[in-house]
């Protein structure tokens, strides 16, 4: 039995793959527990996974209005971090398994603490010709742009974790380095990193060097006993199937502005609504549109027509998943990267920018996410190859091979 710590932070997005990874880990008789924040730990505990609080919370980046301003959010965010990680991490683990947030701060303890480390990420995080790097919105540059970007990218990111390191080498008696030069020797030992999401989604690049996998999704666990809340599945059988609208942890604040947004272009499409409050809020109470909380993709999107979404890494595969077409609508982050990525495969209509989103422009392609079939056959088609790929169990086979 091996002594299992799993990092991740950041949003339900961020977090919820590990419960899925963890649960598989337990049940093949490792010891496992999960670090990420308080609000997290009935997620982490239902998973029958050992909670780990971890310290911080994403509001101040969500609020941060872009640039500088944004970098010193995300580096007060990875700086309380490191702290708890610390914490968390002393509790006798044999293995690390880091998210792409966590294992800059991660590599300090592997270090200090000479526990072997994984890579679990939910994002393309190395630089590559195949594409730009994923957080930042930018268009193809060919492959030596590409490439470099990605480099760029990476220097960027030891930036915002720079003071933070700092504070955990110096606490863990480890000699003065940047992360910069961590990251480096990181590389130059093929530390070994897997990648949660599906290749035929993102295929492995091909200018990647060896130890660098795309394995498939590790999903959000849930009880498969579990059934949906009684008021959606009356909803659900009372008519034809409706569209699910919901931006998770984004556009905080923007609820009523949304949701009559939504109420509109689904009534200019003729389409029935569940709208996930989320952290946006939002409601409508009428006939044809329902209002819900937080309820598992894996029972909810199988029984609706389209999914609008802030594509989000996890609600992308996971309408993928269900072999249901997409109206992507990215606000921030990696969300671009994968909006794009949908569209490209057919299974999305073209990503309608947050910032651009209109009652029309979705009533547009609400219409034609339903009524074109394309775009549901390409759906189904992803959703096929998916169901034959064991992500969690490629990460299993990687676990033992280190433990």
């Amino acid at each position: 039995m091996t002594r299992i710590l799993i990092a991740a932070a950041g949003s339900y997005g961020d977090v919820a793959p590990y419960t899925g990874l963890g649960f598989r880990l337990r049940e093949a008789g490792h010891d496992v527990a999960l670090a990420t924040h308080g609000t997290f730990a009935p997620l982490v505990e239902a998973a029958g996974l050992k909670f780990r609080e971890l310290p911080a919370d994403t509001d101040d980046q969500q609020r941060a209005d872009g640039g500088k301003e944004l970098m010193r959010a995300a580096a007060v965010f990875v700086r309380a971090l490191g702290g708890g990680l610390v914490d968390a991490a002393v509790r006798g683990a044999d293995l690390l398994v880091l998210s792409t947030t966590t294992a800059p701060l991660g590599w300090q303890l592997s270090e200090a603490m000479e526990i072997p480390a994984l890579g679990a990420y939910l994002q393309p995080a190395h630089p590559t010709r195949a594409f730009p790097p994923v957080v930042g919105a930018a268009r193809s540059l060919g492959g030596f742009g590409n490439r470099v970007l990605g480099g760029l990218a990476l220097r960027m990111v030891d930036r915002v974790y720079a003071d933070a390191v700092r504070d955990l080498r110096s606490r863990l008696s480890l000699p003065a380095a940047t992360p910069g030069q961590v990251r480096a020797r990181q590389e130059r030992a093929g530390w070994p990193v897997l990648h949660g999401f599906s290749p035929a989604v993102v295929p492995r690049p091909a200018d990647w060097r060896a130890g660098l996998d795309v394995v498939g999704n590790w999903w959000p666990h849930h009880d498969p006993a579990s059934g949906l809340p009684p008021d959606l599945d009356a909803f659900l059988r009372a008519g034809p199937p409706p569209v699910f609208i919901g931006f998770g942890s984004m556009a905080g604040g923007d609820g009523e502005r949304l949701s009559e947004l939504a109420v509109r272009a689904l009534r200019a499409a003729g389409l029935r609504g569940v709208l996930q409050a989320g952290r946006a809020g939002l409601a409508a109470s009428c006939d044809d549109v329902l209002t819900i909380g937080e309820v598992p993709h894996a029972l909810l999107f199988p029984r609706v027509a389209a999914v609008v979404h802030h594509a989000g890494a996890g609600t992308s595969a996971a309408a993928l998943r269900a072999g249901v077409p997409a109206v992507p609508v990215p606000v921030t982050a990696d969300q671009p990267f994968w909006a794009r990525r949908l569209a490209a495969l057919g299974a999305a209509t073209d990503p309608i920018p947050f910032k651009d989103l209109t009652a029309p422009r979705l009533a547009d392609a609400l219409g034609r996410a339903v009524r074109e079939e394309t775009y549901g056959r390409a759906a189904a088609g992803l959703a096929r190859t998916m169901a034959a790929e064991d992500g969690a169990g490629q990460a299993l086979k990687a676990v033992e091979r280190l433990a």
